[in-house]
């Protein structure tokens, strides 16, 4: 059984979903794959969904939350999964092209090559919107390419994190890393 809660932030409403005393879902309300049986979960609060909308709180507030979120369970197969374990380690403020994490992930899994369409769909089918950053995930030029809550969300999210999506655009993901990285 899916417990469920409505959350307010700054981009629009958002449903919370947990199962099980684990995060299951972080959608914003209308955005692409929204759970088509979302109708079906228990409105009901419960300490996870406690937990998650003060996390969302402090991040929308322009805070760093850091990492105290209650256990992830987000429901993908394997490759799903890895792309997403590789998402969550992008850092606030920072960017990855979706390049990139198709080199990551063929690093992992030992292969030569990963397609980066296929990472790119899997970042997109990302049920824990927010809470694992695919909106820190852009094209290799700095474009902002894809985002299942809408593009002007993604570009609200990384302007909220420090991120210039102007300056990411012109100059790309890996320039504006190395000049962050040289700031801090």
């Amino acid at each position: 059984m899916f417990y469920s809660a409505d959350h307010d932030s700054p981009f629009g409403k958002m449903l919370l979903a947990c199962r099980g005393g684990a995060l299951t879902g972080v959608w914003f309300v209308g955005q692409k794959h929204f759970p088509e049986d979302a109708a079906n979960y228990l409105r009901r609060s419960s300490p996870v969904l406690v937990k998650t909308k003060k996390w969302l709180d402090e991040y929308f507030l322009g805070r760093d939350p850091g990492p105290s979120l209650p256990p992830l369970a987000p429901e993908g197969g394997e490759f799903r999964q890895l792309v997403w374990s590789l998402v969550k380690k992008i850092p606030r403020g920072r960017v990855a092209s979706y390049g990139d994490l198709a080199r990551e992930a063929a690093e992992t899994l030992g292969r030569t090559a990963v397609s980066a369409r296929a990472v790119g769909q899997a970042v997109g089918r990302n049920p824990l919107s927010v809470v694992v950053p695919c909106h820190r995930v852009v094209g290799s030029d700095g474009g902002l390419t894809g985002y299942a809550g809408k593009l002007d969300v993604k570009r609200g999210l990384l302007e909220l994190e420090g991120v210039d999506p102007g300056l990411l655009e012109k100059i790309g993901p890996a320039a504006l890393n190395d000049r962050k990285k040289k700031a801090a």
